[in-house]
């Protein structure tokens, strides 16, 4: 290990939140650290993760399929989803204990924690004890204040304009 690990908030409204995360994995893993990749609220076909799959150092973990916004949920979809993450989150917490990870990255953990489909609770336990060694990386739209008191690097991504609001779909490759 090369030294304690810190956590990373990429956090706000604007673009960019899951690219600067991957790109902080890509860059760990070409300096040969060991990357674990976890995404909430995603199916396994994001565009990022067909990439960083293919990239030697980085583990992809699957998550759950198919996947609909929690806007579209009903209060037992909601309750299932907030209890398979929840268990997904225990399960990366002991695969992190068993294995030499350098960096953890748990793309979308802060939406869901805002969404009420992880218990911010057991993440905010999670990063309090974490290995002392592992860096670890959150991305979504909304922060508590104590999980910015808990992070050593919050950065705000704010939009400022987007073609979204003049209308304009989101196209693949660049906002998906």
């Amino acid at each position: 290990m090369w030294g304690t690990g810190r956590i990373h908030l990429y956090y706000g409204d604007g673009k960019g939140k899951t690219t600067a995360a991957v790109g902080l994995a890509v860059r760990a893993a070409g300096s040969g650290l060991k990357i674990l990749v976890f995404q909430f609220l995603k199916d396994n076909q994001s565009n990022e993760r067909k990439v960083l799959e293919s990239i030697e150092n980085i583990t992809c973990l699957y998550g759950r399929e198919p996947v609909k916004f929690v806007s579209q949920m009903n209060t037992e979809e909601k309750q299932e989803l907030f209890h398979y993450n929840n268990k997904a989150l225990d399960e990366i917490v002991k695969f992190c204990g068993v294995s030499e990870f350098d960096l953890l990255v748990l793309d979308e953990a802060l939406c869901a924690v805002a969404l009420g489909v992880l218990s911010e609770k057991k993440l905010l336990s999670f990063l309090q004890h974490k290995p002392r060694g592992l860096e670890i990386v959150l991305t979504g739209h909304k922060v508590s204040a104590q999980m910015l008191e808990t992070a050593d690097y919050a950065m705000e991504i704010r939009k400022v304009k987007h073609p979204y609001d003049q209308g304009i779909m989101a196209r693949e490759g660049i906002e998906f």
